[in-house]
């Protein structure tokens, strides 16, 4: 969850979106160390009236700053494909829950159950109970067990949405008449909130989602009672 005034990226609460947070800190790292020295540079050539007319018509320092830069982009793409790779791979999913956008709250279906769905709409400001936070709280939350591949098919009825929560590392557009699927892992029991990431009409503030992972035999219960409920 965010704190105010927080200038980095949530805590990560799925390998995915651990892997994200290092690969920011080593692209960060590459453009620090390169905005230094080009301030370096830029320092010395306005300082100094000495030069080297060597170094200024020299094709050997012309070859070095043609390569150095494709080298450098070279050690930036590659963890950069690394995690798309891995952002793809769905494998053995233990659970497919389908997530479909509506104007304006979000609709979830337990796909391996045979009648396991609701609907999910924003908590009204009034009816926020102490520790609730407004805007992010929903009526029915996502509830899914810890440490087990989840896969989730995302579309929406109406407009475009997009079903983002930040601390999974998910985030995915919902398209009428289209199919899209994301997968994480929750590497930690807690609730996570995310929002609607898509511009989709007067009441696109209003649409939270919420994701509570909890232990494999919580979730059997949780499911049961959900389905004795139906």
């Amino acid at each position: 969850m965010a704190h105010p005034s927080q200038l980095g990226f949530q805590d990560a609460a799925s390998p995915v979106m651990e892997e994200l947070l290092h690969f920011h800190d080593h692209a960060l790292t590459v453009v620090f160390l390169i905005s230094a020295f080009v301030l370096y540079i830029i320092v010395i050539m306005a300082t100094s009236k000495s030069y080297d007319k060597f170094i200024l018509d020299s094709q050997e320092v012309e070859i070095i700053w043609t390569f150095l830069p494709a080298i450098i982009l070279i050690f930036v793409a590659l963890p950069s494909l690394r995690i798309l790779y891995i952002m793809d791979e769905i494998n053995d999913p233990h659970l497919t829950i389908k997530a479909m956008g509506h104007q304006w709250y979000w609709s979830y279906e337990y796909t391996d159950y045979e009648n396991l769905a609701f609907d999910s709409y924003m908590i009204p400001t009034q009816d926020l109970v102490p520790g609730q936070f407004r805007l992010l709280e929903a009526d029915h939350r996502m509830v899914v067990p810890v440490e087990s591949p989840i896969r989730v098919l995302i579309s929406a009825e109406d407009v475009l949405h997009s079903w983002a929560v930040p601390n999974l590392g998910v985030k995915m557009d919902a398209v009428p008449g289209r199919l899209n699927q994301a997968a994480f892992i929750a590497s930690r029991v807690g609730v996570f909130y995310g929002q609607c990431s898509e511009i989709c009409g007067a009441n696109h503030s209003f649409m939270p989602i919420v994701v509570e992972a909890v232990p494999l035999e919580h979730f059997e219960n949780w499911s049961s009672l959900m389905l004795q409920d139906e």
